[in-house]
């Protein structure tokens, strides 16, 4: 009998022992597993971070040394593709001297014009600089300074029998979608409402297409553009702009709204351009003359 229970409590010793090796062996792998989760939890939070950092980087205009403009293809001298295929205008040449200086590579992105904002705002482009009109966006945008003058203007068939702005009555007018013109014309309601039709159009040149065709009586456009596009035209002369002015007009370099950053370093190269020649420099090569209003 005591040898029974000598054996009976000798196995239960035993078995205890067991069952504590088992413990043991049980709560280090919950310890190891447990850690390798944190691990990984921790790991995917980090990369989660770095992406949303790379994403509030890249919407901030952050592209990690590129300068991308968002500038419209269709609209020179200002903006367009030239005879080389390659993207050309004097908004271009400015903003190619601003990346030099600034050790970024220029980078033109053409985008549709009416999708600028959502561009800009995506962080698909740093900046809008392509004839931008700062007037009546004042608070849409964070701006650089103006940069030149200009106005918006009427063109129409130098034989039209059209002399002044009051001419334009039940006649058909043209504007590029989402332009200062139009945006002057819908400002301008009792001019506007005499037009027979007050029409949108993609481009300038498509507007200049419609107008020799007959298709429109008149377009609405900036003067800056308008004279350049007639003097590249076989016969500028089949064209003239009335006297009197839509609306006068300032053009600016568009950023992200709170994108001070960027603009202040954009705008202080501007002002070392103006003030070393090179600004007045590529303003000749463009119009002759020097348009440019920075440190005038």
């Amino acid at each position: 009998m005591k040898k029974r229970m000598v054996s009976l409590m000798m196995a239960g010793v035993m078995a205890a022992s067991l069952a504590g090796c088992g413990g043991s062996k049980a709560d280090a792998t919950t310890a190891a597993e447990t850690k390798a989760e944190e691990t990984t939890a921790e790991s995917k939070a980090e990369e989660t971070s770095a992406e949303s950092k790379a994403e509030s980087s890249e919407a901030a205009g952050d592209h990690e040394g590129k300068f991308i403009v968002g500038f419209d293809q269709d609209f020179p001298p200002m903006g367009f593709v030239g005879d080389d295929g390659q993207y050309t205008g004097f908004d271009l040449d400015l903003a190619k001297e601003v990346a030099s200086r600034l050790n970024l590579e220029f980078v033109p992105q053409p985008i549709a014009w009416d999708s600028k904002d959502m561009e800009l705002n995506s962080g698909t482009i740093d900046c809008i600089w392509n004839g931008f009109t700062m007037n009546g966006r004042e608070d849409a945008y964070t701006w650089s300074e103006p940069y030149m003058n200009n106005s918006q203007v009427v063109v129409v068939n130098a034989d039209s029998g059209i002399e002044k702005l009051s001419d334009l009555a039940g006649k058909i007018v043209e504007v590029q979608a989402d332009s200062s013109a139009e945006a002057a014309l819908k400002d301008n309601t009792e001019l506007s409402s005499t037009f027979g039709t007050l029409q949108t159009t993609p481009d300038y040149n498509t507007a200049f297409m419609d107008l020799e065709m007959g298709a429109v009586d008149a377009i609405a456009m900036d003067v800056i553009v308008a004279g350049y596009q007639i003097e590249q035209r076989d016969d500028g002369s089949k064209f003239k702009i009335l006297d009197e002015d839509l609306a006068s007009e300032e053009y600016g370099i568009g950023f992200k709204k709170g994108n001070e950053e960027l603009r202040d370093k954009v705008q202080s190269t501007l002002e070392e351009m103006a003030k070393d020649g090179k600004m007045e420099e590529i303003s000749n090569q463009w119009f002759g003359r020097d348009v440019t209003t920075i440190a005038k």
